[in-house]
């Protein structure tokens, strides 16, 4: 398995792909992902354009570890194919499939990658596929989706066609998604995938966002699109646990392992009744707080 299939991936920026200035200098702000957008942020004359910005940026920026993502145009453009090979030569770490519905659709994005992969002399299986769901068929795919391949490291929601499709629009309690992101997340966990959740656009609702992004984490999403580096802070400092859980997470991975030890595999700790299902959860919290430079310990 690639081993940056799990990493962490709290916050995934958009960027247009068309503006070499604002990719440039994009891991400053410290995301965990970057999404270079050839889709609907380029315009149909500057496909081409864009295109050579990004093999530049991809072949000639140092992200100091944030990850690259490449959201390309949809299978139904004549665009997608050349928007993979231009990424992979210049080293992405992952491609984003927008408006994805069937399972085979991720299967031609998979051989094309492999081709490109072989072509420019990239190991092959090293970079990631991410699909996007955007309409009622995908959620109601989403289990086949995200069961289709090993390369696929997780599946997003977008928010803006699915809306438009429902006949409704964002709102502040989040109520007219409910039901796609509980049918997304849970066929992400079903294949052991990331979920993400759909970006937030207005940026004059700070406090709109914050309630959002909690509400997220609260259900299990692994991360968030976001469109702005003012987000970044809001979504990392939400991810990111509280002494009080990194603690609990320390005294669970460590009672699991001295208890494993000795054979047991259910016991109490601190009131609670423990056994091994915590341990995913525990080394999650850790990981979080590793990633956001508040855990010095030895786990």
């Amino acid at each position: 398995m690639n081993p940056n299939k799990k990493r962490l991936r709290r916050t995934m920026m958009f960027l247009n792909a068309q503006k070499p200035s604002l990719m440039r200098d994009a891991f400053v702000y410290k995301p965990d992902s970057v999404i270079f957008d050839l889709e609907d942020a380029v315009a149909e004359n500057q496909k081409d354009t864009a295109r050579f910005s990004l093999y530049h940026t991809l072949k000639e920026v140092n992200y100091r570890g944030v990850e690259r993502v490449v959201r390309i145009n949809g299978l139904n453009t004549p665009y997608w194919e050349e928007d993979i090979r231009a990424s992979v030569a210049g080293g992405c770490d992952c491609i984003r499939l927008p408006k994805c519905e069937y399972s085979k659709e991720i299967l031609q994005v998979k051989a094309e990658i492999e081709k490109a992969e072989r072509e420019f002399n990239r190991p092959v299986g090293s970079t990631l596929i991410m699909a996007a769901v955007e309409s009622p068929r995908g959620i109601f795919n989403a289990v086949e989706l995200c069961e289709s391949t090993d390369r696929l490291m997780g599946i997003a929601i977008g928010a803006g066609d699915y809306m438009r499709t429902m006949g409704t629009k964002r709102h502040d309690d989040g109520q007219e998604m409910a039901f796609a992101r509980g049918m997304v997340l849970n066929a992400a966990k079903l294949a052991g995938i990331q979920c993400f959740d759909t970006a937030y656009t207005e940026l004059d609702k700070m406090d709109v966002f914050e309630r959002e992004v909690k509400l997220i984490k609260q259900l299990g999403f692994d991360g968030k699109s976001i469109i702005s580096p003012k987000q970044i802070e809001i979504v990392h400092r939400v991810f990111t646990p509280t002494e009080q859980e990194i603690s609990q997470a320390e005294r669970v991975v460590r009672a699991i392992e001295e208890n494993a030890e000795t054979g047991v595999g259910v016991f109490v700790l601190n009131g609670k009744m423990i056994d091994i299902a915590f341990l995913e959860g525990a080394q999650r919290t850790i990981a979080l707080a590793k990633a956001a430079g508040v855990y010095e310990g030895d786990l």
